[in-house]
């Protein structure tokens, strides 16, 4: 196992037995994360206790740590999944979307800070050209327009990887890196914390292919993908009352094309509550009437450990108490 340059992250295990279950002989387990040593999703996995004494693979692609799931060559994934600046990172939506059989089981949240690093003996007057994930290029566009106007940009395929290119090509003078970079390679920093938003963080997932649930923790999520039935007017507003009119809050909502015809949309959603809350499962229930096709997720404990609010309205008891008068009603 490699351990992370960037610690500071806050989260809490989404695991439950039946992860424990798949991941008893930790030391024989593998977990996927997008690689190379030093990423902000190494970070997230640290994060993960069972994965503690595993094997910890480095992919290139969240494809590529998909995949690992379903081939069973990992017993788990970590993917970003969205970002409080850019939001949703729509690789990993589509992914999830449109691969069967695999479940969240756990989200974990990594404050996301970045560096300017490159060769020895290079100055802020020499730089032309910069290495950068296109998302870290662009949480540090207000710094780079300031400092270095006429720069060009070469994407990278990961924060880490900008830095590994700096090493061993001559293409960018520079990189945009996390910190703890110069751990692992032979970089230095030449401007530190040059990110736009300094409360920038993002949001991780523990993707696996166990079909057992968490138990509620009255602070959990459940994520769903929902595609509508038809290009219509009022087929979204239709979609969202399933949640409202259970009192169900949603924290993210993303559409996201389905790619089989013009005006066709599957939507992302973060649901506030667990699958076995009774307003949870009617809403699900309800959906279940309305669209052709719902991908569930999973549902997990919240990485910020906030406590789901609802009105009194549409606590358990309320509906336990509909069930009953109904049943009485026939008979039951």
């Amino acid at each position: 196992m490699q351990e992370p340059v960037v610690a500071l992250v806050r989260g809490q295990s989404g695991y439950h037995q039946g992860m424990a279950k798949i991941a008893a002989a930790s030391s024989a387990a593998t977990y996927s994360y997008l690689g190379p040593a030093g990423t902000f999703t190494e970070a997230a996995l640290a994060q993960v206790p069972e994965a503690k004494g595993a094997t910890w693979r480095p992919v290139h692609n969240v494809g590529e740590a998909l995949d690992d799931v379903v081939s069973g060559r990992s017993v788990a994934a970590m993917i970003a999944i969205e970002n409080s600046i850019d939001g949703g990172v729509s690789a990993a939506q589509d992914a999830l979307a449109n691969i069967p059989d695999v479940r969240i089981i756990g989200e974990y949240i990594v404050p996301v800070t970045f560096d300017l690093v490159v060769r020895a003996g290079t100055q802020l007057a020499d730089i032309t050209v910069i290495n950068a994930h296109p998302v870290a290029y662009a949480q540090c566009r207000g710094w780079l327009e300031k400092n270095l106007p006429r720069h060009g940009h070469i994407p990278s395929p990961s924060n880490v990887a900008a830095a590994a290119d700096l090493v061993s090509g001559q293409t960018a003078e520079a990189a945009i890196a996390p910190p703890g970079i110069v751990d692992h390679y032979d970089v230095r920093v030449l401007q530190a914390n040059i990110g736009d938003n300094a409360r920038a963080e993002t949001r991780f997932v523990l993707v696996s292919r166990t079909r057992e649930l968490p138990a509620p923790t009255g602070r959990d999520k459940t994520s769903l993908i929902v595609e509508l039935p038809e290009d219509r007017a009022g087929a979204l507003l239709e979609m969202l009352e399933q949640f409202a009119t259970r009192g169900v809050n949603l924290s993210l909502i993303q559409s996201r094309p389905v790619g089989d015809g013009m005006g066709r949309y599957r939507f992302v959603i973060d649901a506030d509550g667990h699958v076995r809350d009774d307003r949870m499962a009617d809403a699900l229930l309800g959906l279940r009437r309305f669209s052709p096709r719902i991908t569930f997720l999973g549902s997990y404990p919240r990485a910020d450990g906030r406590p789901v609010a609802h009105d009194d309205r549409y606590a358990d008891n309320v509906f336990h108490d509909a069930r009953s008068w109904l049943d009485d009603i026939l008979g039951h």
